[in-house]
């Protein structure tokens, strides 16, 4: 299925491992120039030098999106390398996961302000553009986490607020010819997860309690951000797809 995004300019933000990266080859194999945005700016160089090697077109750059600055000179880079930005994906983020009595103000708002202001810069700074031209899509990246998570109220609030932000806007942009839809990933097997020294209780309990009785990996939620990403998606906004495998509860 050819999905219409062929000579696209697409920014993913926290791409330089895990989903984020995955989500940028996906684009890539469907014809999109690429941004590799990460924190770790040689962890984005290195996906960059992959999609580049496959023929197609990417560049890396170094980004904290909680700094509005640094998002501006990100986007500016984007549009420099490719042209303006078409596509954005928000997928910048991570968890400090502690019960709310032992969690600090600054586990609060790293994961927070990364999340969700992280969303805030990086649409702002790529809506004018798309307005104009009068097409883009935004896919935030949520969380099965929106249905909450013991341990996690820093990040389950921040990623159901990032469907609320996702909701609203997608009403605000819709005369644009913009659509802004979320994508949820339940437990998905990455890197990050494997390190995790209590992995296999996890994974054990995850599929317990997953219908399909397997787990994700990030191609799973590549796809779907590639469709929602796509011309075949143009009548879909405000939506957020659960990848969850059929699991919703905790």
């Amino acid at each position: 299925m050819d999905l219409g995004i062929s000579g696209k300019t697409a920014l993913v933000t926290g791409s330089g491992r895990g989903i984020g990266a995955e989500v940028a080859r996906a684009l890539a194999r469907e014809g999109a120039h690429v941004v590799i945005s990460d924190i770790d700016l040689a962890a984005a160089e290195q996906v960059a030098a992959e999609i580049e090697a496959s023929g197609a077109r990417a560049i890396a750059t170094r980004c904290d999106v909680c700094d509005r600055d640094a998002v501006t000179r990100m986007v500016a880079q984007a549009s420099e390398a490719f042209g303006a930005v078409d596509i954005l994906v928000n997928n910048a983020g991570f968890n400090k996961d502690r019960y709310l009595t032992k969690m600090d103000e600054t586990e609060w708002d790293a994961v927070i302000d990364t999340i969700l202001k992280g969303a805030f810069h990086c649409s702002r700074a790529v809506l004018g553009g798309m307005m104009a031209r009068k097409w883009g899509r935004i896919v935030n990246i949520a969380s099965r986490s929106v249905f909450g998570n013991p341990g996690q109220t820093n990040y389950s609030a921040a990623k159901l607020g990032l469907v609320g932000f996702t909701r609203a806007l997608s009403l605000e942009q819709a005369k644009f010819g913009i659509t802004v839809n979320a994508v949820a990933p339940g437990f998905v097997e990455t890197e990050l997860m494997r390190a995790n020294p209590t992995y296999e209780t996890l994974r054990e309990n995850a599929v317990a309690r997953t219908p399909v009785g397997f787990l994700g990996v990030p191609d799973d939620i590549a796809s779907a951000v590639a469709f929602m990403a796509s011309e075949r998606a143009r009548y879909i906004s405000g939506v957020t797809l659960y990848v969850t495998g059929g699991r919703f509860s905790s």
